[in-house]
């Protein structure tokens, strides 16, 4: 059987914020020299501390933040995410679905007119054809037509991840890549959530990108995971077997701490 094909590929990316000639302080480093890439039809997770630069590289990689230094290619050509084309390329392959939901619309606009936001800009849709798009994005996701019109004050935040999801997908993206989406939300939604991102990644056969820090949920969802540390990635492969058997010393005191008195991966988050 032929090797999964890569869509996805970053090369040596790095990210440092602050320094130059009038900073008071040296630049920090956020990722540090990061190459990995991601399969098709696979979903890679991106696991760590806070603070270990998994949220800085997920950015990178959709072009939300431009890398200090590196290379990103889509199906092996490469992409110059410093470059506004560069960037147009990578959010009509891949969309991003943030952690805090509730901040990640603007409160003045009503979902239906988020949810078309990236219709307009990225698609060729007229108002006429946008309207029952979205509300096909808002019942795919398990919300309903009428949900359109109401703005972001009026929804839990449960209700909002799916919206965020919906909004993600509107422009039927090939890679969707997910920033702690469930971390923030209360324990009796966050199984639901993960359960529709399974759902939909069978129907549409996307490629997604996880970033998480509860190891129980990276396992049972991740095909591969590669961990951070300080920027870097300090171990990478399949999902079970690095958080089952681990070889770094990091990851090892990783899963020891996460692990309950009886041995077993204590989740944030109910994984069913």
């Amino acid at each position: 059987m032929a090797a999964p094909e890569t869509v996805l590929e970053a090369s040596g990316l790095t990210k440092r914020f602050g320094g130059g000639f009038f900073a008071r302080r040296d630049p920090l480093t956020a990722v540090d020299a990061v190459s990995l890439n991601v399969r098709r039809g696979e979903t890679l997770g991106i696991v760590g501390e806070s603070g270990s630069g998994k949220s800085t590289l997920a950015r990178m990689l959709v072009g939300l933040i431009r890398p200090t230094s590196g290379a990103i290619a889509l199906d092996g050509r490469d992409v110059d995410p410093a470059s506004a084309a560069g960037r147009a390329a990578l959010r009509r392959r891949a969309q991003f679905v943030f952690q805090d939901s509730a901040s990640a619309f603007n409160p003045r606009r009503t979902i239906g007119a988020s949810l078309s936001a990236p219709l307009i800009g990225l698609t060729r849709m007229t108002a006429r054809e946008r309207e029952p798009r979205v509300a096909e994005l808002l019942e795919q996701v398990g919300l309903r037509a009428e949900h359109a019109g109401r703005y972001p004050h009026a929804f839990s935040g449960g209700q909002l991840q799916r919206a965020g999801v919906a909004r993600a997908l509107a422009a039927e993206p090939e890679i969707v890549v997910l920033d702690e989406p469930v971390s923030a939300l209360d324990v009796s939604v966050q199984a639901q959530i993960l359960a529709l991102l399974r759902r939909l990644k069978d129907e549409r056969g996307l490629t997604m990108v996880f970033v998480s820090h509860d190891l129980a949920v990276a396992e049972a969802l991740c095909d591969r995971v590669a961990v951070m540390r300080r920027g870097r990635i300090v171990e990478e492969g399949a999902a079970r077997e690095v958080i089952g058997r681990p070889r770094d010393d990091y990851v090892r005191a990783l899963v020891a701490a996460a692990r309950d008195p009886a041995g077993r991966l204590a989740a944030d988050t109910p994984v069913g």
